[in-house]
Order: structure tokens, then sequence, then C-alpha cells
């Protein structure tokens, strides 16, 4: 019989559990000819999280957890789901029910057909801001230009992946990560699926616009190194614009004689030049930030709790 692993990152997620357990326990006795899990990852909540966890282990031995030993971060916690699943194929889907556990069943067609990452593809987004929505969809449109591989635009981390997916993501331990970026960077063959994101039933989500903010950043500098360009190519365009001008200036002076420059147009070069530098030195500095975080060969996480079992120091 083959296994399924549904792997749920939660926060906070107190008050969302018991309805997200019963929709799950509905799509589990739906599909009755698999063996079933359900992984939870406890990224530091704060709340009684781990404590509806622990009782929904006791109740439910198909249920597991894993509790960090404080908050890593969403792409961190589900890092570690994938370090501790043990399906055949592995469901990743957020803890808040905007992506609906019912469009599992149709996944699991799809992965009985050979496909190996079953994508869920956002027809709208819910509840978002109209500026949120427009600001995901511009980010998502910079990031495919910038990549050299084929980002899927509105579409999360609501997948169906296979266990060589899987084994091949464990493997890339890097800090620093963006996840919707390596889905597609292993490749594998995908198969994409539409759906209505739904509203949040319960609890407020914990993504507030700095750290979506951060995420962006860290999606654009873990796919690409166009930034590098950029300032490069800024770089090349201000020192000939720089070099035109100062020729300008010669043959100026040459012709008429000695002018004194304006001072504002003094101002604006000089200013104009350090923006351009300060841009620069940020990119540079973005990047090297990232590789400091590296060269440490810290452990992405620390896990301290797998169900009952105190694991003490067990690092990925």
């Amino acid at each position: 019989m083959k296994k399924v692993t549904l792997l749920i990152p939660v926060y906070n997620e107190e008050a969302m559990l018991p309805s997200l357990y019963g929709r799950l326990i509905e799509l589990i006795n739906r599909n009755d000819m698999y063996e079933w899990e359900i992984l939870f990852i406890n990224d530091g909540s704060c709340d009684g999280t781990l404590d509806c966890l622990h009782r929904l282990r006791q109740a439910d031995q198909r249920v597991n957890y894993v509790n960090l030993s404080r908050n890593f971060g969403k792409e961190i916690a589900m890092l570690a789901g994938f370090d501790y699943t043990t399906g055949d194929c592995c469901v990743v889907m957020d803890a808040d029910l905007q992506d609906p556990p019912e469009l599992v069943d149709q996944m699991l067609q799809y992965w009985e057909e050979g496909y190996d990452d079953i994508y869920a593809k956002r027809r709208n987004r819910g509840e978002e801001s109209w500026l949120r929505r427009r600001l995901s969809l511009a980010f998502y449109k910079i990031l495919q230009k910038m990549s050299r591989i084929d980002i899927l635009p509105n579409v999360g981390d609501f997948r169906l992946l296979d266990r060589r997916c899987v084994l091949s993501l464990r493997n890339l331990r890097e800090h620093e990560r963006y996840t919707k970026g390596l889905f597609c960077w292993i490749g594998y063959k995908k198969k994409g699926i539409e759906f209505d994101r739904g509203d949040r039933l319960a609890g407020h989500s914990s993504w507030s616009f700095f750290k979506l903010l951060n995420l962006a950043i860290e999606g654009i500098t873990s796919s690409s190194t166009a930034p590098l360009r950029i300032a490069t190519v800024c770089g090349v365009l201000v020192s000939f614009s720089s070099f035109i001008y100062a020729i300008y200036f010669l043959i100026k002076t040459i012709l008429y004689g000695d002018q004194a420059a304006g001072f504002p147009t003094l101002i604006v070069v000089i200013l104009f030049l350090g923006g351009i530098q300060l841009f620069s030195l940020g990119v540079i500095g973005e990047y090297i930030g990232r590789i400091f975080k590296e060269t440490k060969g810290r452990p992405t996480y620390i896990a301290s709790d797998y169900n009952e079992t105190k694991l003490g120091y067990d690092q990925h």
C-alpha cells in the first residue's frame, strides 16, 4: 500500500488546527486505498499550537509532529518536513485552509498517472488586498525575467511531490532558501491544477509586508545573479556618461574659455553618482551576506522534539 504524507508547517495556528484536522480526516476517509501520515512542523509557535498537536497525536497515531527549537521561518520548516517525511509522496499545504484539501484527490490521480510534481495554481488570491495582489504579480514577472529557470507565476507551496522530488529537495541544504524556486530548479515531470484560493477561516496571517518583502529579496537573490549584472551595467553606463560629459566640458572650455560650472549641476551629478555607488554596494552586500551565512557551517535548523520524544540536539 502506498503511503501519502501531508506536510503542514504551522506557526501560531492553535485556532485553525481543529478545523484543519477535520478536513484532513474527510480527505483520508475518501482515499482509504492509501496509508496516511499527517506531519506537522511546529515552527516555534508561542501559543497553544504544540499542546494541540500533542492532543491530536494522542487521539490519532497517524499524526506526527516535529517541534523546532525556535522560529526558523516557513522555508526552513518545509525543509524539516522533507527530512522527516516517510511517504511515497508528500503533499505540502498551509494550515490556514486557504489551500483546499479537497484538491489533493485530483493531485493523487495525476500522481498515479506518472507525474512527479503536481502544483496548484491560483485563479484568484483570496482575501488579499488589491495592492498586495499587484505587488505579488509584479514580483513574479521580475523574477521570471531575471532567473534562468522557469519560475511558475501565481503558484505557492501547495503541491504533491513524489518521493524522488522530496529526496532531491532534502539534499539542497542552503540556509537562504526560496523553496518555490527550488521546486522549479529540480525539474521532474510537472502538472498544474488551477483552483480558487479561499479565505482564512480563523486566526491571522503571520506574513507582514516586510516579511513578504524579505521573501521577495530572497527569491531574487537565491534564483539569479541578475542584480549584480544590473549594478555592473549601471556602473558602465554612468562611467560612459561621465566621460562624455567631461569631453563636453573640455571642448567648451577650449572654445569659450574657462567658465565655472553651475553649483546645482555639480550637486546633482555628485548625488547621482553617490546613489549609483550605494545601490551597487547594497546589491553586492546582499550576496556577500548570503555567502557569510553559508560559510558558517551551522545546521539549517534544530529539532527539539519528534512526537513525545525529546531529541536534545538533533541538527540538520
